[in-house]
């Protein structure tokens, strides 16, 4: 997997509040770097009148990049619907996905030419179990994890796990004030508000700021897509 291309996308909140228009031109500008993997990290949808937009998810996704070697999603809390608690809407969404080639990984992992990828689901939902799925990490082979929500790596069950964490979830405030940050960061941990974390365990946290929004504004915080190029270390 040396020098192949890794691209992280995550928290399009597809719904009332996001230019859909904007998501599918950006897909397609993804689409035409031709990268090796592409990962989802989580939130596809915000609710419209308390119900999964699907229909709109649905168009949106006939433009979703894909990878030449593999394509893989974990859910986000918003994705779990009303309250973050509806399994049966986190459902809908991986079955959609499917549809799409998507590979939902839920606390489990798959195997790409020797990189093993990590996928937790979500920290907020009714399906989050973070010793089942680091259960298969050998620290002998390339890993990497997939975590919608950053808090989650300051629990315990990692299993020693050493690599990296790709999150979403914070939109990096979407307001940041200069000098001073963001008000509004939705983590305990506050230090998890965007781009490269290093914490323990000798871990690298990468918060990706994500391309759409939970209210419609964003200041001094650009969404963002994340192009990696793997690397042994």
């Amino acid at each position: 997997m040396e020098g192949k291309s890794l691209i992280q996308i995550s928290d399009i909140h597809i719904g009332n509040y996001v230019d859909k228009d904007f998501i599918k031109r950006t897909f397609r500008e993804i689409g035409a770097l031709k990268p090796d993997i592409v990962v989802y990290t989580g939130d596809f949808v915000r609710l419209v009148n308390n119900k999964i937009p699907l229909e709109q998810l649905n168009e949106v996704m006939q433009d979703a990049p894909k990878g030449k070697l593999q394509t893989l999603a974990i859910l986000g809390n918003h994705d779990y619907g009303k309250n973050f608690q509806d399994s049966a809407a986190a459902d809908s969404i991986v079955s959609l996905l499917h549809g799409y080639s998507i590979k939902v990984l839920r606390n489990e992992s798959v195997i790409t030419q020797g990189l093993r990828i990590f996928g937790i689901d979500d920290f907020w939902g009714t399906n989050f179990d973070l010793v089942k799925a680091m259960k298969d990490y050998d620290q002998s082979q390339a890993s990497l994890v997939l975590c919608h929500n950053p808090d989650a790596a300051d629990l315990d069950g990692w299993n020693r796990y050493n690599g990296w964490i790709l999150a979403g979830h914070t939109h990096a405030g979407q307001v940041r004030i200069p000098f001073w940050g963001s008000p509004i960061i939705p983590v305990k941990n506050k230090n998890y508000d965007q781009g490269i974390k290093k914490i323990s365990g000798d871990r690298t946290l990468y918060i990706n700021r994500g391309l759409g929004h939970s209210i419609p504004i964003r200041f001094n915080a650009r969404p963002e897509v994340t192009i990696f190029t793997l690397r042994k270390e």
